[in-house]
């Protein structure tokens, strides 16, 4: 059975909850206490080389992690990802997207704004991640003008990246009223059967509001 490293406030970790709910695949938790240093630990570095969550253990040891990876991984071969080798790169292309667009920039204010860590940031780096959001999420609502989901005509694994953390842009301070094409996308997102709609803020986790060693 696959095991989980999972935290339940980090949006990456819901991405892979919301894959593993959708294909109805048992699986084993591990709770990581992020903040309190456990990622840092020698066996969990063994399983996760960053430090992060989620990431996981197949049943014959062999480790996974960083998020988009394992939703590629567990989606092969199922309705999440295309079988043809340019669909499958538009799921690659946004699944970059993702991660240099969204979770480090939306992610990561939504992050502080909610842990109390937003004034100890520098406010030019702050601007500066604001000013990149927004661009993204003109990008998003541009491209979601033209096709019902991210990387094509179908819900996808890219679909589950982008909302994990795009979806919650109002908690990072983000006004999401001008872009009603991205509103709507979350919308059909939601409706998608098996949509995972628990998510876990940080505030059930004391220690978030401490910095990362």
């Amino acid at each position: 059975m696959i095991t989980l490293y999972d935290y339940l406030p980090s949006q990456n970790a819901w991405k892979v909850r919301q894959l593993l709910h959708h294909l109805q695949i048992p699986h084993d938790t591990r709770f990581v206490s992020i903040f309190e240093g456990e990622g840092r630990a020698p066996a969990y570095r063994a399983i996760s080389p960053t430090g992060t969550v989620p990431a996981i253990v197949l049943d014959d040891g062999r480790a996974l992690s960083e998020s988009n990876a394992i939703l590629m991984y567990l989606a092969d071969g199922t309705r999440y990802l295309p079988a043809d080798a340019y669909g499958r790169a538009k799921v690659w292309q946004w699944l970059s997207f993702e991660q240099e667009r969204i979770e480090s920039q939306i992610g990561a204010l939504r992050h502080w704004t909610l842990t109390g860590k937003l004034p100890r940031r520098a406010p030019v780096l702050v601007e500066a991640k604001r000013a990149a959001g927004l661009n993204s999420l003109g990008i998003l609502d541009a491209e979601l003008s033209t096709r019902d989901f991210i990387a094509g005509d179908e819900y996808t694994v890219a679909d589950i990246a982008v909302f994990a953390y795009a979806s919650l842009a109002g908690e990072a301070g983000f006004e999401l009223a001008p872009y009603p094409n991205f509103r709507e996308w979350i919308d059909r997102v939601r409706a998608q059967p098996g949509y995972l709609a628990q998510m876990h803020p940080y505030s059930i986790d004391p220690h978030s509001v401490k910095e990362l060693g």
